[in-house]
């Protein structure tokens, strides 16, 4: 990970909410968890100038995996970065769907590959992992060869980092959880009180409000 524009991205970020911090306000996750912070990255693509600085960023963290043939995006969230990318890169397109259509084809992945075709993952967001590896096991089921997914922003959850080490599959991200919180503690969006609260919740997220003082 580059930490310069790792730091540039958190900063973008928080800048037009796409990631907001509140521990003493938390949201609500549709797991029902009570959460510091969260995160929609689709807000970025309302903004020129920040959509083309990830843009940028994905295009140079791609070189970390290898030649590759296909861009894959996750539905759906990571379908408009794999578009960019392919766009830029001049690459093959397609997503991989939550689950197959009910009609029609009944297709899980959309757009063609061919068996044996190399391919990068693109996804938004990284908390478990869970929906990544669905669709990297998705593409390997259809004969492709995965060399790995990427990711603007993780959590950094342990459960996230053992998931990938057990499936064998790289992931990289432009930034993550730790150097978002720098970022936002150097430009006051927390402070130090708020700090220690949110590494808490990060820990042992079940369980972080019945520790924390409202």
């Amino acid at each position: 990970m580059n930490i310069s524009i790792a730091s540039e991205i958190a900063v973008n970020l928080l800048q037009i909410n796409a990631i907001k911090l509140n521990p003493k306000d938390p949201f609500t996750w549709a797991s029902g968890i009570k959460s510091p912070i969260y995160c929609d990255n689709r807000l970025l693509l309302s903004y020129p100038k920040i959509r083309n600085n990830v843009k940028k960023a994905l295009v140079a963290s791609a070189d970390r995996f290898g030649d590759f043939d296909v861009i894959a995006g996750v539905a759906t969230s990571g379908i408009p970065l794999a578009t960019l990318m392919a766009d830029e890169l001049g690459k093959p397109l397609v997503y991989v769907r939550g689950k197959a259509k009910a009609h029609g084809r009944q297709n899980l992945i959309e757009g063609h590959m061919e068996k044996g075709a190399s391919v990068l993952v693109i996804e938004d967001l990284i908390s478990t992992g869970g929906s990544s590896l669905v669709a990297v096991k998705a593409l390997e089921d259809a004969g492709a060869d995965v060399k790995g997914v990427l990711a603007i922003f993780s959590y950094s959850f342990q459960t996230s980092i053992d998931n990938f080490l057990e499936a064998k599959c790289k992931l990289e991200t432009l930034t993550n959880f730790d150097i978002l919180l720098n970022e936002a503690l150097k430009q006051d969006y927390i402070n130090k009180d708020d700090l220690k609260s949110i590494l808490k919740w990060r820990i042992n997220p079940e369980q972080w409000l019945k520790h924390s003082v409202q």
